[in-house]
């Protein structure tokens, strides 16, 4: 199964079916490893959103009415489908984002991980209950759907991101309307079809293809309850409030600028193996990615040499091809905007270690691609440092000792990741404590969640109190209601004008 050709349009999914929308609008799918169009994806109008959320509206009574085993099933098949499916939407990452086939494989494997933990639905929906909490009384809450609500996700995951939404949503009972990003459409439709051929009713799960208009669309209308999108901080921002303003549920998770430290007593082996797949893995373009390396004490002189030969060693290739490490990044925009930071760094005073512009790939000589990058003495003035990059750039900077690094990343206006490598038992506990970023790794250089704990960071990185998926994904799309019961056996005759209390 597959949902286009070379040559089709990416479309809408509305209740059920693929759809051209309303519109003629029209924007270009880019084969970033090429730097040619492969297709087209049509763009929504708000015609096209009023129809998605009115086909979730239609469907949403009878799906909050479907018992949560029943749910589940489909959960399952669809599970069994994207396990069968895995290398084919893979293959379709890489060709419209560029990452390798194996990174791409990776990310459906993570978003698989949220469908299972979402096929738990009918332990993750029990209510709690009290006995006799007053003479006669009982009182039980319960945790029930909150009507059509939508997903607005980024490019860098086009499969992962949006499975860490509408799986739990529509689990608990929701309908969902997903808007994925327009530079990598077609990950979103095959899912669509997928959930389809595993017996999901129609309009529970509908794609809007699309830009501001589409998502604009979604923040106004009255009949999305809540929305959840990932993306940079000024967007995510922009969400925050404009969804705030229309009375909606929001939780905008936003950028990143995630710092690794390495101490005077960690493997170094596993440091420079650490920095560089988490540096210039998916050419930098994920929100987890360390872009910054703070080197404590004397490890920096140890450390530099061999980031070096490693950056210069990286098999930078399409991202098909079995031997490749990095590929292209996503659009020639991106390439610009990466590589203007690169220039921006030279004229701040950093020292260029590794300069991966300008690099051309035999074959692929119009592809998006830039090499690895890597800088040193690096100041925390500098905006290499300050701003996400968003590519295969790392920054290294260098300070005495754990205090300074500590204080160092507190001060960041970002917190979404970190990780810290050492051997010391105290340092690790006190790393783990004293630093202020929402998810943290020691020894570990990327530290995503699994599915069954929850991903979102603090500060300029997550607008909302609620962490995407696990637990407190379940709450974000469910709402509490407590019921207090007695029988009139148990009803004492009169007028009670006091305010009631346990008796």
């Amino acid at each position: 199964m597959t949902p286009f050709t070379d040559s089709a349009d990416v479309s809408h999914f509305i209740n059920g079916q693929a759809s051209k929308g309303a519109g003629t609008r029209r924007q270009d799918v880019y084969n970033p490893a090429l730097g040619s169009v492969a297709r087209q994806v049509v763009l929504a109008e708000t015609a096209d959103v009023d129809a998605a959320v009115a086909s979730a509206e239609q469907a949403f009574p009878a799906w909050a009415d479907t018992p949560p085993l029943r749910r589940a099933r489909i959960l399952f098949k669809f599970l069994e489908l994207m396990n069968q499916h895995r290398d084919a939407l893979a293959a379709i990452i890489t060709a419209e984002h560029g990452k390798v086939f194996s990174d791409a494989q990776g990310e459906v494997s993570r978003g698989i991980d949220v469908i299972e933990f979402a096929c738990g639905i009918p332990q993750l929906l029990k209510g709690d209950f009290t006995e006799q909490v007053s003479h006669g009384i009982d009182n039980w809450s319960l945790r029930q759907p909150l009507g059509v609500v939508a997903g607005v996700t980024p490019f860098n995951f086009p499969c992962m991101v949006p499975c860490w939404m509408f799986p739990v949503a529509i689990a608990a009972g929701n309908c969902f309307v997903l808007k994925p990003s327009e530079r990598d459409p077609s990950a979103a439709l095959y899912m669509a079809q997928l959930l389809k051929q595993a017996g999901l009713p129609d309009g529970v799960f509908n794609v809007v293809q699309g830009d501001k208009v589409a998502v604009d669309a979604l923040l106004a209308h009255p009949g999305v309850k809540a929305v959840s999108f990932v993306g940079s901080t000024p967007i995510a921002h922009y969400i925050y409030q404009q969804g705030a303003h229309f009375g909606k549920r929001v939780q905008a998770l936003g950028g990143a600028k995630n710092h690794l430290v390495v101490m005077p007593d960690a493997d170094l082996d596993q440091v420079v193996d650490a920095l560089t797949g988490a540096a210039y893995g998916s050419a930098g373009e994920r929100c987890m990615a360390i872009s910054v390396a703070v080197l404590v004490g004397d490890v920096a002189d140890k450390i530099m040499p061999r980031l070096a030969q490693r950056a210069k060693d990286l098999i930078i290739k399409n991202g098909m091809e079995a031997d490749a490490e990095m590929g292209p990044v996503i659009s020639r925009q991106a390439l610009e905007r990466i590589e203007g930071y690169i220039a921006l760094g030279v004229q701040e005073g950093a020292e260029l270690v590794v300069d991966g512009r300008g690099i051309k790939v035999p074959g692929h000589e119009n592809g998006f691609f830039t090499g690895g990058t890597l800088f040193d003495h690096v100041t925390p003035q500098m905006r290499i440092y300050k701003e996400e990059i968003f590519g295969p750039v790392l920054a290294c900077i260098r300070v005495n000792d754990f205090a300074t690094a500590v204080d160092l990343i507190n001060s960041h206006e970002f917190g979404n990741g970190v990780s810290c490598y050492t051997r010391d038992g105290h340092i690790a506990r006190e790393f783990g404590r004293r630093i202020q970023v929402g998810m943290v790794g020691i020894n570990v250089p990327i530290p995503v969640p699994m599915a069954w704990h929850g991903f979102g960071g603090w500060n300029k990185s997550l607008f909302g109190d609620t962490h995407a998926y696990g637990e407190e994904g379940v709450r974000f799309y469910t709402k509490q209601k407590s019921i207090m019961q007695r029988w009139p056996e148990s009803t004492a005759k009169g007028a009670e004008f006091a305010m009631p209390t346990h008796k």
